[in-house]
């Protein structure tokens, strides 16, 4: 392993982190500040996914693409908020997770029935196809470099609105003492509506933005789902920055094992054994992780609520 593999890893991982933390971000959000646990989140991750692979296939748009495939998952999503998880916000968290456990199979299902069940790849845009030389020796993929600019932006974004705009301190009044906010002539139930669709959102950028570098498929959402969720345990339920954190940690520690764990493990292991073993401890690093910091923080790196 030379310094400019360990680089491209790097920022392998630091994307892979940024992605995750669209998902993550706006699981959170629901699951810490609305106290809802919303297991169909993933499924809006591949419903962008799929929308911007089509429309983008359609147009040749990329910038279409996005909007049209945040549009369209904030529609549905409007549509299940309205339907059945405004209906859930005040039921235990079990009836949450049986009501979109059963959202995920019927998500899945419709997806089949509309698009087919073989994975489709998603255009790479022409413009950002090629790769840029970060240093002598690296080149790097335009593509991925606008994924780190993206996340970077959209993780700023949404801190300042959270942290820094009134309504982000309605969403904290509503999380904190909902039937205190509400005695003050806070609209809880639009507020809460409105963290949903943010939510929804982030996910479907998230699922448009990763279609080109991966095969967009029924149940990908349910495979980036469980990321997301080690995400906001590490991080701290409801916290935005434990969030970013944890996505970022989790990225380079599944990136850097998936890439650095085979070629050491030659080194010390046949062969034959290396190349079973490499691919287990890679896919459960992040499960360690999140033991290890659960055993020294139970409430997370960066807990919301004291």
């Amino acid at each position: 392993m030379n310094g400019i593999f360990i680089t491209e890893q790097l920022l392998n991982g630091v994307g892979f982190g940024l992605m995750l933390f669209l998902i993550a971000a706006g699981l959170t959000l629901v699951f810490g500040i609305m106290d809802t646990m919303n297991l169909a989140h993933g499924s809006l991750f591949m419903v962008g996914a799929y929308v911007a692979a089509r429309v983008h296939v359609a147009s040749g748009s990329m910038w279409l693409a996005l909007a049209v495939a945040i549009a369209a998952t904030v529609v549905v999503a409007w549509v299940l908020e309205f339907l059945i998880m405004r209906h859930l916000y005040r039921r235990d968290h079990l009836a949450q997770v049986l009501a979109t456990f059963g959202i995920i199979l019927l998500a899945d299902d419709a997806v089949k029935a509309i698009w087919g069940a073989a994975p489709i790849m998603a255009p790479m845009p022409e413009a950002l196809s090629m790769p840029i030389e970060l240093i002598p020796g690296l080149p790097y993929p335009a593509y991925r470099l606008m994924l780190l600019a993206a996340g970077l932006l959209v993780a700023v974004a949404l801190y300042v609105l959270v942290n820094h705009t009134r309504i982000g301190m309605l969403v904290r009044a509503g999380a904190s003492n909902r039937s205190m906010a509400e005695f003050m002539g806070v609209r809880v139930g639009h507020i809460f509506s409105f963290v949903f669709l943010v939510g929804a959102a982030l996910a479907a950028l998230a699922g448009a933005l990763m279609g080109p570098i991966s095969a967009v498929q029924v149940g990908m959402g349910e495979s980036i789902l469980i990321p997301a969720l080690v995400i906001i345990v590490i991080g701290g339920i409801g916290s935005v920055r434990g969030a970013f954190v944890a996505s970022m940690i989790v990225g380079l520690v599944d990136t850097s094992g998936r890439a650095f764990l085979p070629p050491i493990l030659r080194e010390i292991l046949s062969p034959a054994l290396a190349a079973d073993l490499a691919p287990a401890l890679a896919g459960i690093a992040m499960y360690l992780l999140m033991a290890i910091v659960l055993t020294f923080k139970p409430a997370g790196l960066f807990p919301a609520r004291a």
